[in-house]
């Protein structure tokens, strides 16, 4: 019963991307950063070879026998956010960007969403996520209307005090948004983000809920739930493809959540893949530029890795990745244009193979299929590491 468990670090990136100056991020790499932390230990992933792939410009890690295999991926698609990496890794190059908002939504977008939703708006700019609220909260609360922000990415994010508008109603408020954005504003993401306290102490929930796109061609997990098989979504996954392709699916509360309900889905008997996504190394950390709450992030995912490795069974396949980088060292609060590693691991993977540079994220999908031994019918197929 062949399983492959895909563990996605949100923003863990080695390196910039040859066109990372195109993005503005020429210089960056965030695991060199989070290194330079004293709270950084991952021992175990070093011994996997984490830290012998190219470019990592941390020699000290890197050991002699690896038990894993491992490359270094280049993105194709035209951008640098969780929407476009998690398709490329499913087997969607994105070619054209989706539209972002430097100077906010235009008038006929925010007038709309007044219109339906029958609620005032505040701000409509690119915006920290903690600072927004800092800076609106206390006249949301007063007045009621919504607090709306954009970022980098191609998101429409809506804040909202819990007391004020309950939890339900701002997700009813995000559906409505998801409806209108299509055509030309159709951003990748919807952003519920719910929030609580008082001036001066509010803080975002982890009732955070995405509203995404559904993916614009065939994924890998279409080919395997065509096939019979299993696709499990651990974390934001579901939300990310639109529960496009899946077959079952839970949410976290974070990532020690995350890696315990990855842990407790191993023990179920399934026959697919598993796909899990452990946000806080982005959302908490890599936005916020804290080199190191990143580092014990990674380094707790470090020490529970045995526990993950310990319910591996013959033909089960680990594969570790990310979908952009978020350098906390970098400048700015945005993600960053860079290589990602790939780790794999199992009784199946030739250990110590070192796959050098590998163009396209999307080598994932192509492998994940072929040792399932499927026809590659995704959007864009790409490299079999085999």
């Amino acid at each position: 019963m062949k399983r492959v468990i895909l563990i996605v670090l949100d923003s863990v990136g080695c390196g910039a991307a040859p066109d990372a100056a195109a993005f503005g991020d020429e210089g960056c790499h965030t695991l060199r950063s989070v290194a330079t932390s004293p709270k950084f230990d991952m021992k175990n992933m070093s011994e996997m070879g984490y830290f012998n792939i190219e470019g990592m410009e941390l020699d000290n890690l890197k050991v002699a026998s690896p038990s894993g295999s491992f490359a270094r991926l280049r993105e194709l698609s035209n951008g640098k956010d969780t929407t476009t990496g998690h398709w490329e890794l499913a087997g969607i190059v994105s070619k054209n960007p989706m539209p972002t908002y430097p100077h906010g939504f235009p008038a006929e977008v925010m007038d709309e969403f007044e219109r339906r939703t029958g609620r005032k708006w505040l701000c409509n700019l690119p915006y920290s996520g903690t600072q927004v609220i800092e800076d609106y909260g206390r006249e949301h609360m007063e007045t009621g209307a919504l607090i709306v922000y954009t970022s980098a990415d191609s998101v429409f994010q809506i804040a909202a005090h819990e007391d004020i508008v309950p939890v339900d109603e701002l997700y009813r408020y995000c559906s409505i948004a998801r409806d209108m954005l299509r055509g030309e504003h159709a951003v990748g993401r919807v952003i519920a983000r719910p929030f609580v306290g008082q001036p001066g102490s509010f803080s975002r929930t982890v009732r955070r809920h995405d509203y995404s796109l559904e993916p614009t061609g065939r994924t890998m997990m279409d080919v395997l739930k065509d096939a019979g098989r299993d696709v499990l979504a651990v974390g934001k996954i579901n939300d990310i493809f639109a529960g496009v392709g899946i077959t079952d699916f839970i949410r976290t509360e974070g990532n020690a959540d995350g890696i315990e309900k990855t842990i407790d889905w191993m023990k179920r008997d399934f026959e697919g893949l598993m796909f899990v996504n452990l946000v806080d190394t982005d959302m908490i950390y890599g936005h916020r530029r804290d080199i190191d709450g990143y580092a014990e992030a990674l380094s707790y995912f470090d020490k529970k890795l045995p526990e993950i490795t310990s319910l591996m069974r013959d033909e089960d396949i680990l594969m570790i990745t990310a979908d952009h980088g978020c350098d906390p060292g970098f400048k700015g609060t945005d993600h960053t244009r860079e290589y990602v590693p790939l780790l794999m691991y199992g009784k199946p993977v030739s250990a110590g193979r070192d796959y050098g540079n590998v163009d396209g994220f999307n080598c994932v999908s192509s492998t994940i299929l072929s040792y399932f031994g499927l026809d590659d019918t995704t959007a864009d197929s790409g490299r079999v590491l085999a």
